[in-house]
């Protein structure tokens, strides 16, 4: 036996509780101004990058969650979003979670 190790021979280690991950794409709408975006475009076409028409940039952003619970979790993940993550005025979001 290993030293800070007493297991019982027959003894199950707990089951994990499977754990939640968000993941947030936050967007500008369209028609608002993306001048980021055009920064991009400009320097993927100095760069030698033809045919690109448009470039729009947005965020990403993942967040463990500790939450087992699909429904809860889709409910807290829909309140940052709202109330911090996102600027609903310009921007839109979409999330999907994973275990």
């Amino acid at each position: 036996m290993r030293e800070g190790f007493d297991l019982l021979p027959h003894a199950k280690p707990p089951s994990p509780r499977i754990r939640m991950k968000a993941r947030i794409k936050i967007t500008l709408k369209h028609g608002v101004l993306d001048p980021q975006g055009k920064a991009i475009q400009n320097a993927l076409s100095s760069l030698g990058f033809a045919g690109v028409d448009e470039v729009r940039q947005g965020k990403y952003i993942e967040v463990d969650l500790k939450e087992t619970d699909e429904a809860k979790a889709r409910s807290q993940v829909e309140r940052m979003c709202r109330e911090l993550l996102a600027n609903l005025v310009i921007e839109n979001y979409s999330y999907e979670l994973a275990a």
